[in-house]
């Protein structure tokens, strides 16, 4: 019966890409009450933390745009590639983790997509170089920022084994850090450069490339203000959990755990932007990071609640089976995690849904805490909002999607740019932990 249940699984998983966006978690509910109701399995966890930090986290987000702060924040982008056009491969995917790590979503990196194209073509780079790293920097980074909802998840699952959320972040940011740069040296190295590619030739003679030249940019006070105002919300949140943590010590009866400090302290950061930058608060909601943010909570909930139900009613068996290949062949589940991830659409949701029982089948800290970066696969299927954004944007059609589905631009930078991040990992963990 655990086949059929698993085939079941698989199905809306399979069902919800297919669909696409928000489908996914409509799927994961629809076989939620499959598995229930018709094979008569106990409803597992919903994860209620996940989505309430992905709603907070957005709604100051949102506000943040509102004010004009993204923009903002794309310009001085702009300034940093213009300088060195030439090295926008390295530079472009600085920029889209930074904004990831800073705001704990990676759709922050639609608004820098076009500005890569245009100093790439201004540079005479192929702008697939620093497009597909700078997508997958966007999406890896996740596993790196201290305020997204797969962090302060995955922080809660190690926590009683002893590993603090700090230490988490310790070996997270370094490793994806490094990772990113091991993925853009990669990237850097494929393809043609611009002016020698026949495709961008084509289309240059046909009239369907432009090159816009660098536009004037006034932002407002408002928006520096917003930054300012999220920035310093960050930093609280941070040295919050520092005080709180059982390996620092400073606050040993917090009044308010970290992840409720989260949602808090990002709803606060919201109410003093719209007071400050006196936005209107009916537009938030018509935000573009708002839609893509509460899809997300929509996904996470059907398809996290779906692994889990089937997770939490076949443990044992999953251990028996399992359990002692993933103790003596640990950089296995990085590869579990990548081919889940790459279903399931969310970082969040796939760390919520596989991560508790790889730690049930006694996986070490140092193990899963290497893996976490897999649960970025995001780019594999090439349906991914951010990286169809991307090979839209790109008019001289370097960026392209091949016809065998897999063979686009972004699977070589993106799987390298994993696979270091799990050695780097391994590395760091042994150290830190």
């Amino acid at each position: 019966m655990i086949w059929l249940e698993l085939i079941v699984v698989l199905f809306f998983i399979f069902l919800g890409s297919k669909l696409g966006g928000i489908g996914i978690g409509y799927a994961g509910g629809a076989g939620v009450v499959v598995l229930t109701l018709i094979f008569g399995l106990e409803a597992g966890s919903v994860p209620i933390d996940v989505i309430l930090i992905i709603m907070a986290v957005i709604a100051a987000i949102a506000a943040m745009q509102k004010a004009g702060g993204l923009d903002y924040l794309v310009h001085l982008s702009e300034a940093i590639l213009r300088k060195n056009p030439k090295r926008v491969t390295f530079l472009a995917p600085t920029v889209t983790y930074l904004m990831t790590l800073l705001a704990g979503t990676g759709h922050t990196a639609y608004a820098a997509l076009p500005v890569i194209v245009e100093v790439s073509k201004e540079g005479n780079v192929r702008p697939s170089k620093p497009l597909s790293i700078s997508v997958v920097a966007s999406q890896i980074a996740i596993t790196a920022s201290p305020i997204s909802a797969a962090v302060v998840i995955f922080a809660s699952f190690l926590e009683p084994l002893g590993v603090s959320y700090l230490q988490l972040l310790g070996v997270a940011i370094p490793s994806t850090i490094l990772a990113c740069v091991v993925g853009a040296f990669i990237s850097n190295r494929l393809g043609k450069p611009l002016s020698e590619d026949p495709v961008y030739q084509q289309r240059l003679k046909a009239g369907l490339v432009k090159k816009k030249g660098q536009e004037e940019h006034k932002d407002s006070e408002s928006a520096k203000w917003s930054v300012g105002i999220f920035l310093i919300a960050i930093a609280i949140i941070v040295t919050y959990a520092t005080l709180i943590s059982k390996k620092v010590g400073l606050i040993e009866n917090p009044p308010i755990a970290r992840n409720q400090a989260i949602m808090a302290l990002m709803l606060l950061a919201a109410v003093v932007i719209a007071l400050v930058c006196k936005i209107k608060l009916g537009d938030v909601s018509n935000m573009s990071t708002f839609k893509s943010g509460m899809s997300a909570c929509i996904c996470v909930l059907g398809v996290a609640w779906l692994g889990d139900t089937f997770v939490s009613n076949h443990i044992d068996e999953i251990k028996e089976a399992a359990g002692g290949l993933l103790n003596q062949y640990s950089w296995l589940l990085a590869i579990v995690l990548f081919f889940a991830s790459m279903l399931l659409y969310s970082q969040a949701a796939t760390t919520t849904a596989l991560m508790p029982a790889a730690l049930a089948l006694g996986v070490s800290p140092i193990a899963a805490i290497a893996s976490f970066a897999a649960v970025s696969a995001l780019f594999v299927l090439p349906t991914y909002p951010t990286l169809l954004a991307a090979v839209e944007m790109d008019d001289t059609g370097t960026t392209k999607i091949g016809k065998y589905v897999f063979n686009h631009s972004f699977i070589i930078p993106g799987t390298v740019t994993i696979a270091s991040s799990v050695v780097f990992g391994f590395l760091f963990g042994s150290i830190l932990l």
